[in-house]
């Protein structure tokens, strides 16, 4: 395998409801030799601010679309496998980049509601006009949407109930609250709640333990990803998986972008 050059790796998005795996997350690493492997807190940063986070993005944006298309044809079910993947600021600030999307549902042939876009709730709120108008328009595209890191941007709850998003994505550090005791239980409780009156679904990252696990589903979480599941995996780790379980990923009572019933 040639190095110094960027990879992705997968971590399962499990359904709490019955445990069956309903999608994946796309996370970049950098090789930098066969043995090696460069994490992103280590080269994002300055990707961000030379702006190859641009070219970056549009790369794992199509190689993550062409991943799940083979697995969907590979191993199909109903509901398919979703693959979610991060959009950073630069990418989401650009004139073209709903252009730049179609472009790719084109070129890999994924079906649109197969794909999740994930921005983080900092990101929504630097001009909420403009992430109206371009979530708006993914949506047409037929596209999923998540605010990502929910909970660590403090955006305003007005502001948020017009965002057109298919899902909140319950930050890390506040799922690790849930060791704390009732008044973490309490912060986990009250997005879940929020969620519920967006008729929106709600995954939570961070799952480690069982017990963040049986936590999240009395609160009533509808997915999860973390350690207590899989580490983010390589792409034949994930086949892996789908071809010694068939049901794995089909079992699900349905997909982490599909809207709560009004």
């Amino acid at each position: 395998m040639p190095s110094r050059q960027p990879v992705l790796h997968h971590q399962p998005i499990v359904s709490l409801d019955d445990g069956a795996m309903v999608g994946v997350e796309a996370l970049v690493r950098w090789r930098r030799s066969e043995s090696e492997l460069v994490y992103p807190d280590q080269f994002i940063p300055v990707a961000e601010e030379t702006g190859i986070i641009v070219f970056l993005g549009l790369w794992v944006l199509r190689e993550a679309c062409r991943t799940m298309v083979r697995w969907q044809r590979e191993f199909p079910r109903d509901p398919s496998l979703t693959v979610a993947v991060n959009v950073s600021a630069r990418q989401f600030a650009q004139h073209d980049f709903v252009e730049q999307v179609s472009r790719v549902l084109a070129e890999t042939g994924i079906r649109p509601d197969t794909l999740k876009l994930e921005i983080t709730e900092s990101v929504s709120m630097m001009d909420t006009e403009y992430t109206v108008e371009v979530l708006t328009q993914l949506q047409r595209l037929g596209v999923c949407v998540s605010i990502d890191d929910f909970g660590t941007g403090y955006s305003s709850l007005a502001y948020l109930h017009s965002f057109p998003m298919d899902t909140l994505k319950i930050d890390r550090s506040f799922v690790a609250q849930l060791d704390r005791g009732e008044q973490g239980r309490q912060i986990v409780g009250t997005i879940m709640n929020l969620a519920r009156d967006l008729k929106i679904r709600v995954i939570a990252e961070g799952a480690e333990t069982s017990e963040h696990v049986e936590e999240l589903k009395t609160l009533g979480c509808d997915f999860a990803q973390g350690y207590y599941f899989s580490r983010p995996v390589e792409p034949a780790v994930i086949s892996g998986l789908l071809a010694a379980d068939p049901e794995l990923a089909g079992s699900a009572r349905g997909s982490e972008c599909d809207a709560l019933p009004a």
